[in-house]
């Protein structure tokens, strides 16, 4: 047995495992990452080496070409030399013929001339011959000049022919075949010049000052139009060439190809009408006619088009700042050609609207899902220090998710409003603006559904979306609401006038920008942006209300017993429920209410600290709520207005008490509300109406406005002071939770029916609730 067990621990040497084996049985990780990337490199090193290779024989292959093409233009240069030497043989030799034949000519016709012997009149005359003769030679001059390309003197001397000819002029004694054909003879050769000059003007390799030459020939042979148009063609394949050697940077520098493409555009489109007017001169037909402005529509719109297709991918942040710079860029050169005469701006912005629209749309769409989807986003969030510390702030243990998305909302605004040029803010900014209003609506979507409680969304299949964080507690539910607050107050209104402004002073730096001009920009985008800042507000809102709805609901429907606000406690079965001897106080609901809203408030100012503004608009919208769900809460009023239903004096009268013991819980916390007074006030007329019904007498039954106004106030000090009624302290989530501090009488007070209630509803507090420009209720 002990054999055996040796021989298992200590293998045969037939046994033993290669190194090989061993090495891929027992090599680390590291050691294979290692050789791996080794072996990258070596590959890499190997592409170099092979890149630089070619790039060299590519150089050298370059020079070659280059030496050769040099080689190849001087041989053409002696070409045309040896054509233009032949050329002058030939004509020499046609000369040489024509005069011997001419002396032939003359030796036959001796002998008539002997017989026949002329007047001295007739042989003072020139002979047709010698007539003929300088016709031929001025012919044959005409095209010699033409082939040895001496164009401008082949005119000249056309010119001076048309004005010194008399048989041209029509003053002649010639026959009338002879002058139609010599006159047939010059326009053959100008047909023939024409065509020439129009050859030359349309070579692609033809220089300016051989293009500049052929057009003056034309002019000079009246053909204006088809110079101008092949001037047109020249800096259309001239423009063309440029951007075709351009094109091949689209790829490496995205961002400031547009801008590089339309400043060759449209300084040629610039340099084209300065050259027509040189060349043309002042003549109304050949300025800024439809001709030109056709052909500079044609090019704008071919730029237009370059500049689409090789432009990044829509969602990307380079696209839009391709295209902002686009914007900026071509609109700049477009001032530019307006004072030569060239309006452009309109026809460019129609043009590149719909790719900018598809541009911003895509972008967006990529925020909304960067915001949304923040499980699948991994981008990171950078903002300015100032932007980081207030979202922050608000930072508790259980809500860095919702610090997160906040942050990661603002870095994307910021991001995409970073891209935008002052231009493209001024004819792209309510585009902009509307489109950050829905993803703001979109994220305030989602933050309703990460509170508490059914949204109005949640019957519609296609709008329910999954929830990565739902708010339970109070202060993750005021975090949301910190936050969401923070972006619509402060981080959102700064950034974005933050670019408006540097939109207003870049259009107020503009040298044709006017005073009336800059006073109507800065008006419109003023009121543009207030609009937007409206329509954030109600996004808000729709958040905050939401909050506070579910907020009352769940205070009301969540307690049993005496401490539910119903109908009922204002019964006379229920007398035992009411505070109504030597120390009344309000209902246990509204006590319990009181010590909820106490309680939200130290949440509150933890949360919410330095936030003093939303911690009034929620404590007030709160107290709104509870008013306005016990006006519209028709099962409350259908028990009271139900004929068989106990109705008594005391009964009012708590419920008359209870409304102004809302009331001053308001004026109380220092966030009184106009709105609440409103409510509570009707609410007490219905209740008199109510009670008045059924036979008891209000002005008997109630005791004085100003009665209900100290006792309100009497017992929101004896709750703060814990001297509440023997019933309320029995309770273990009805006991009042409230500060330190004591509230003396000649704190603010309001009254239901007193003017200076009204009065103080106006206050500083309220001015601050209900100022639209402190982005606050409209309804109050």
């Amino acid at each position: 047995m002990e054999s055996s067990e040796e021989e298992d621990d200590f293998p045969s040497i037939e046994s033993i495992i290669p190194q090989t084996k061993v090495d891929s049985l027992y090599q680390s990780h590291t050691e294979k990452g290692i050789r791996k990337l080794c072996c990258e490199l070596l590959d890499l090193k190997d592409a170099v080496e092979n890149l630089c290779g070619n790039m060299h024989s590519k150089f050298l292959a370059f020079l070659r070409i280059s030496e050769e093409a040099v080689e190849v233009k001087h041989e053409l240069i002696e070409l045309q030399k040896h054509i233009s030497a032949q050329g002058i043989l030939v004509q020499d030799l046609m000369t040489g013929v024509c005069r011997e034949l001419e002396e032939w000519n003359q030796s036959s016709n001796d002998v008539a001339e002997i017989q026949h012997e002329p007047e001295l009149p007739e042989l003072l005359e020139p002979l047709p011959n010698e007539r003929n003769d300088q016709k031929i030679l001025f012919l044959e001059n005409i095209d010699v000049l033409v082939a040895e390309h001496k164009f401008e003197e082949a005119l000249e001397a056309l010119d001076a022919e048309e004005k010194t000819s008399a048989e041209l002029k029509g003053s002649g004694n010639n026959s009338s075949d002879d002058v139609s054909s010599y006159k047939s003879a010059l326009l053959e050769r100008k047909a023939v010049l024409e065509h020439q000059l129009v050859g030359i003007a349309e070579q692609p390799s033809v220089s300016y000052p051989e293009l500049k030459t052929a057009l003056n020939g034309l002019i000079k042979l009246g053909k204006g139009p088809l110079a101008h148009h092949l001037m047109l063609k020249f800096y259309q394949s001239h423009l063309q060439k440029r951007i075709e050697a351009l094109l091949p940077s689209s790829s490496l520098c995205p961002e400031t190809f547009p801008s590089t493409l339309s400043k060759i555009v449209f300084s040629v489109i610039s340099l084209t009408i300065k050259e027509s007017a040189l060349i043309f001169g002042d003549n109304p037909v050949y300025t800024i006619t439809n001709r030109i402005v056709q052909w500079a529509e044609g090019e704008i719109e071919y730029f237009v088009r370059v500049v689409k297709e090789n432009a990044p991918s829509s969602e990307t942040v380079p696209a839009l700042r391709a295209a902002s710079i686009c914007i900026q860029a071509s609109l700049n050169y477009c001032s530019i050609l307006e004072s030569q005469g060239l309006k452009m701006s309109k026809l460019l912005l129609v043009l590149l609207r719909p790719s900018v629209e598809e541009v911003l749309e895509s972008n967006f769409r990529r925020a909304r899902r960067a915001v949304l989807d923040m499980a699948e986003s991994t981008e990171c969030c950078l903002l300015t220090p100032q932007f980081e510390s207030s979202l922050s702030a608000i930072a508790t243990s259980s809500s860095s998710m919702l610090v997160e998305s906040g942050m990661r909302f603002m870095h994307i605004v910021e991001e995409i409003l970073e891209q935008l040029t002052p231009l493209a803010c001024l004819h792209f900014g309510g585009n902009v603006l509307s489109r950050i209003l829905q993803l703001f609506d979109k994220y305030m979507d989602a933050l309703i559904r990460a509170l508490p409680g059914p949204s109005d969304d949640d019957n519609l299949p296609e709008l329910k979306e999954a929830v990565l964080f739902r708010a339970e507690t109070d202060s993750e539910q005021l975090a949301i609401l910190g936050i969401a607050f923070t972006i619509l107050d402060e981080l959102l209104p700064n950034a974005v006038l933050s670019r408006w402004m540097a939109q207003s002073e870049s259009k107020a730096k503009e040298p044709n920008s006017g005073p009336t001009e800059n006073v109507t920009f800065n008006t419109n985008a003023s009121a543009e942006l207030k609009e937007w800042r409206k329509h954030l507000q109600h996004s808000f809102d729709k958040l905050r209300d939401h909050f506070c709805r579910q907020y009352i609901l769940a205070f009301i429907y969540s307690r049993e017993g005496k401490t539910r606000l119903n109908a009922h406690i204002y019964l006379s079965d229920n007398r035992e429920d009411l505070y109504w001897d030597s120390d009344p106080l309000p209902s246990l609901p509204f006590q319990a209410l009181f010590a909820k809203l106490q309680q939200l408030a130290t949440v509150a100012g933890d949360v919410l600290l330095g936030k003093e503004k939303i911690q009034k608009i929620l404590l007030a919208r709160l107290t709104e709520t509870v008013v306005m769900w016990l006006s519209d809460e028709q099962e409350f009023w259908g028990v009271l207005e139900d004929t068989s239903a106990p109705l008594q004096p005391l009964g009012l009268q708590q419920l008359i008490l209870d409304m102004h013991f809302t009331v001053e819980i308001a004026g109380f916390a220092g966030y009184p509300s106009r709105h609440v007074h409103q409510i509570a006030s009707a609410i007490t007329a219905r209740a008199i109406r109510t009670f008045s019904a059924r036979g008891i007498d209000p002005q008997s039954a109630l005791p004085e406005d100003e009665w209900f106004v100290e006792t309100a106030k009497s017992a929101i000090n004896k709750l703060l002071l814990g001297a509440s009624g023997s019933e309320a302290s029995d309770t273990d989530e009805d006991h009042i939770i409230v500060h330190d501090e004591i509230v003396s009488d000649s704190d603010t007070v309001s009254s239901l029916s007193s003017m200076d209630s009204t009065e103080s509803f106006a206050s500083a507090s309220m001015a601050e609730l209900d100022s639209p420009s402190n982005l606050s209720d409209p309804d109050n």
